[in-house]
């Protein structure tokens, strides 16, 4: 057909004009094999590697002092305000503690919720200096809680082996900390399952 002579003779220009030192027989020998390899490569996309933020380690939080509060502001009066603020966050997270709300419905949040500013006191221990120990709770780890008391001393008591009791607008809750041995974080995404048997 007349339209594939006209498209050879441009293909042969095209090629004469693009690679002038090149013979026609090579052009003619590359034009019978039917294809044309142009001699472009693109070049490969290098990707950049996202640089992740290192954070500091468990060894420079502690050299740091992070966690640590220091003595002078070690006083209960200071953390009043973040119990009221806790009380409040509680009471919009169980749409009000109502007398006629579900108690298990009621603990299942509790059992999600941040305890930071909450006010707990140690009813059962297998070591009897805890018990009767009441304050706020200033840090939760994953294996203790960090109180300050009414006396304005700072305590550390383990959740393994105590048992907890928090009371809002009558609303008494029990923390078995043997089965509380979670960071906050972890706890709240956490689903629990009631267990017929509990132990301290």
């Amino acid at each position: 057909p007349q339209g594939s002579e006209k498209a050879k003779t441009f293909v042969h220009a095209f090629l004469k004009r693009s690679m002038p030192k090149m013979k026609d027989e090579a052009i003619q020998d590359m034009l019978t094999r039917k294809a044309v390899v142009l001699e472009h490569y693109p070049k490969k996309k290098t990707k950049q590697k996202m640089k992740k933020t290192k954070g500091f380690t468990a060894k420079q939080r502690r050299e740091l002092r992070l966690f640590e509060i220091e003595p002078e502001q070690q006083k209960y009066a200071i953390f009043l305000p973040l119990h009221e603020l806790w009380k409040q966050y509680i009471r919009d997270l169980c749409h009000g503690l109502k007398p006629d709300a579900q108690p298990h419905m009621i603990q299942g949040k509790l059992l999600k919720a941040d305890l930071h500013g909450a006010i707990v006191t140690v009813t059962k221990s297998k070591c009897p200096s805890y018990v009767g120990i009441t304050g706020i709770i200033l840090q939760e780890f994953k294996h203790v809680f960090k109180i300050i008391t009414k006396e304005d001393k700072l305590k550390v008591v383990p959740k393994l082996n105590n048992v907890f009791s928090l009371e809002l607008d009558g609303f008494v809750s029990y923390i078995y900390g043997s089965k509380f041995l979670l960071r906050a974080s972890e706890r709240s995404a956490k689903k629990f399952k009631l267990k017929g048997t509990i132990d301290l």
